[in-house]
């Protein structure tokens, strides 16, 4: 058996949290991203952006960005929606969904912009 190290995460430190797929990982480039929202449009799931304030991402529901880009296929108008609730949210964290029509969950789920330090 390998040896597994311990994450040292607080709620009380914003720096140490973490949120859905990808955030133990560094920040995706911008050709990462695109690669994530391919996979999602890909699938044929829903793309979804949502945000909320840092401080309360571990206890309250995320605010929806509009509704869910429902059939969207072009990765550009997704990348741009993202991009749009990044700049009218610049002090939130914001996260991408894919929702999967079939099973009806969440394909995935991604936090994609974090706040500037």
């Amino acid at each position: 058996m390998s040896n597994v190290q311990a994450y040292n995460s607080r709620l009380s430190d914003d720096a140490s949290k973490r949120f859905e797929t990808f955030s133990y990982l560094p920040q995706m480039t911008a050709e990462e991203l695109r690669k994530q929202v391919q996979y999602i449009v890909d699938r044929g799931w829903n793309p979804a952006v949502e945000h909320c304030e840092p401080e309360n991402a571990m206890m309250d529901y995320w605010y929806m960005w509009k509704l869910p880009m429902f059939g969207e296929t072009d990765v550009d108008r997704i990348l741009a929606e993202a991009e749009a609730c990044r700049k009218a949210n610049p002090r939130h964290l914001v996260k991408l969904i894919g929702y999967d029509n079939v099973r009806q969950t969440q394909g995935t789920a991604m936090l994609i912009f974090r706040p500037a330090a």
